[in-house]
């Protein structure tokens, strides 16, 4: 027997009681940032994707798409403007935004997770009223006078309710969803949804037994700059009064706290473009970011 042999069987048997743990549990995957337009990372996540219903797993991929928007409104000489981190989204900018997310990157996730050997159906948050939806408020404190004035995100929604019966008929059925956060409010206004809002939003509605969050930043950085492995909720709330967690974090992990204050077992912020980064959280003792729990 190789080295190679022997270090793949050892791997396989380190693996085991991992894939005893998440056997038959849902965990749901926000995939997003710049490596989704790399295509060797989108058709490793689509094997990896694969992987996780092979053995047992139910996993449940919602996806952003900012860049892909950026090119096509690029393409249609639209200007985009950010509040706060989200797309301000006029009605002309809410139909490109739904054509790009329920279309072409929805569809090409669910097609490589399927190539892969898995069934992969792509739906948005409209289908089967997955994600019912309401108006986003934002308000900004004046400077000079310390008064608060509400933002004008447009169409940017947040999730209201959600109605996994779809979700939960396409996971009994073996068939990996695939969801574009868009979602629709009660007079059937269409909404963008930020995705790891989105995704949060799901796991806690499924009461999955994990939340990833793919992003572009290995995890939570401590005061020293280095990951911050496993943190309680509690420790995150400190570390926000503290000020050492701010900036685009700060709703990451408030999406994990309110994922797990819904019944998610564990939340994770990592780094996607790290070759097979749900792999390594999942199947390993190290993990690959920063696991946030109750």
């Amino acid at each position: 027997m190789t080295d190679s042999a022997r270090d793949q069987v050892a791997m396989l048997a380190g693996a085991l009681p991992f894939l005893k743990r998440y056997d038959d549990q849902i965990v749901v995957v926000k995939y997003g940032g710049h490596a989704m337009g790399e295509e060797e990372t989108a058709l490793r996540f689509g094997r990896d994707i694969a992987l996780l219903e092979q053995v047992g797993v139910k996993p449940v991929v919602v996806h952003g798409g900012g860049p892909q928007i950026n090119a096509m409104l690029k393409r249609l000489g639209v200007k985009s403007t950010f509040v706060q981190g989200l797309r301000v989204t006029d009605a002309e900018m809410l139909d490109v935004v739904e054509m790009v997310l329920a279309g072409p990157v929805n569809k090409q996730i669910a097609e490589a997770i399927t190539r892969a050997g898995a069934i992969a159906v792509g739906i948005s948050g409209k289908d089967g009223g997955l994600i019912r939806a309401r108006r986003l408020t934002r308000t900004v404190r004046d400077p000079e006078n310390g008064a608060e004035q509400a933002l004008d995100l447009g169409f940017v929604g947040e999730p209201e309710r959600v109605d996994t019966r779809v979700l939960e008929l396409m996971i009994g059925a073996d068939i990996v969803p695939v969801v574009a956060p868009v979602g629709v409010g009660e007079d059937g206004q269409t909404y963008n949804i930020n995705a790891d809002t989105a995704a949060g939003a799901i796991a806690g509605a499924l009461k999955a037994e994990r939340l990833l969050l793919l992003t572009d930043v290995p995890g939570v950085l401590g005061r020293d700059g280095a990951l911050v492995p496993e943190m309680t909720v509690a420790e995150v709330r400190a570390g926000i009064a503290a000020g050492w967690i701010s900036g685009g974090m700060i709703p990451k992990v408030e999406t994990c706290i309110y994922a797990i204050e819904r019944g998610v077992r564990g939340a994770v912020i990592l780094d996607g473009r790290v070759p097979h980064a749900v792999l390594l959280e999942l199947f390993t003792d190290a993990g690959a970011g920063t696991l946030i729990r109750p």
